[in-house]
């Protein structure tokens, strides 16, 4: 299984999206994201994986974990699961420093996200904003009786 970290950035009620300019996802928002390094806590690979797409720097130790995604890839790839923290103390103005990832980046209100978020990232990002400190079950076949959970 592989291990991401996503980063909600907040600003008041905002939040930075930014949107994807590589082939997964083309055109399409989520939050500043990436895989967790070899000794790497998922705090300390979401606070590095947002200065390297971003530019602003949060300490591991301020960012609050929010929700946490088990996503299934449904293609015979390695499964995810991704740790959705919220940064709310961090230094830095946003910039794009991955253009050849990154269409632009944006505030949105978090009653106004755009519609088109990839699939997994929003199940994390509304997962966090509906259900802190919850798990959801994305993209898995269903069970008996049973669908994605929150």
């Amino acid at each position: 299984m592989n291990v991401h970290v996503h980063v909600l950035v907040r600003q008041g009620d905002k939040l930075l999206l930014s949107q994807r300019g590589g082939p997964y996802g083309y055109g399409q928002w989520h939050a500043p994201s990436g895989k967790l390094d070899p000794g790497e806590t998922p705090a300390q690979a979401a606070a590095r994986e947002l200065e390297e797409e971003t530019s602003l720097r949060a300490d591991p130790a301020t960012l609050t974990l929010l929700h946490t995604v088990v996503h299934h890839q449904g293609d015979g790839t390695p499964d995810r699961i991704g740790f959705f923290y919220e940064a709310t103390r961090y230094t830095g103005e946003p910039i794009n420093r991955e253009p050849e990832k990154c269409l632009e980046l944006e505030w949105f209100a978090e009653h106004a996200l755009p519609q088109n978020l990839i699939a997994y990232p929003a199940a994390g990002l509304y997962g966090s904003l509906n259900k802190p400190g919850g798990l959801t079950f994305h993209n898995w076949p269903e069970q008996e009786g049973e669908k994605d959970r929150v």
